[in-house]
């Protein structure tokens, strides 16, 4: 508890990669397989339990919305949206149990793997908008919030913004039975977070996974949780 945002800077940086790894393994079978070993991190020695090599299910290949149809351009709903949302919306903490941690680590996940090209300049900006709406530790809100890409989004972002394309999210509990016990004021999770491209021209893609290991910290029993780490696998 005393060292929650020593490692905030190496999450971070590797979080983005992630969430670039993600658009990447929407291409081929040879590009998933080079953007997950880029974007493998093993959690921390004593702290995350050990991961038991866990892939997403059969049911998480058609994640929950996948069927959704995008809105139309310029239509009632399209016009409600606030500026800067993607479609279908982003949970943020008050839509949920903010005591339960389970609740709170399903809803900053599906807000940090929710792009849309329409609103977003790369995929980095998820991880900023998570953390401008209040769902992460202060501190890791601050490494997550002021990062700003430091090139172009890449090849398959701009495949994505060709089709104005935006992902849904499902996610499934993979936890390895080494997970550690909640405390009153900490928790881990651990996730299978799968994001399915979705073009506004009826354009698609496979989805792809990744395994995400959620810290969650809060100062008392009967305060809210926060995020204060995510690392992937």
């Amino acid at each position: 508890m005393t060292a929650l945002g020593r490692r905030a800077g190496t999450a971070a940086a590797v979080l983005t990669l992630t969430l670039a790894a993600s658009l990447a393994g929407c291409g081929s079978e040879d590009e998933r397989s080079a953007a997950s070993e880029g974007a493998t991190q093993q959690p921390r020695a004593g702290a995350t339990p050990s991961p038991s090599g866990s892939s997403a299910s059969e049911s998480s290949a058609s994640p929950g919305g996948a069927s959704h149809p995008p809105s139309p351009s310029g239509s009632a709903e399209a016009e409600k949206k606030p500026p800067g949302t993607p479609e279908g919306g982003v949970p943020r903490p008050g839509d949920v149990d903010e005591k339960d941690p389970d609740e709170v680590a399903e809803g900053t996940l599906t807000a940090m793997w929710t792009h849309d090209t329409t609103v977003d300049d790369g995929p980095g900006d998820a991880a900023r908008r998570t953390a401008d709406a209040g769902w992460l530790t202060r501190s890791y809100a601050r490494t997550l919030g002021g990062r700003r890409a430091g090139s172009a989004p890449g090849a398959q972002w701009q495949r994505w913004a060709d089709h104005r394309a935006y992902t849904t999210v499902a996610l499934d509990r993979t936890e390895d039975a080494a997970k550690p016990e909640d405390t009153d004021t900490v928790a881990w999770r651990q996730l299978t977070v799968t994001t399915t491209p979705h073009g506004r021209d009826g354009w698609t893609r496979e989805p792809a996974s990744v395994v995400a290991y959620v810290h969650l910290v809060r100062k008392s029993a009967d305060a809210d949780w926060r995020v204060a780490d995510v690392t992937v696998r």
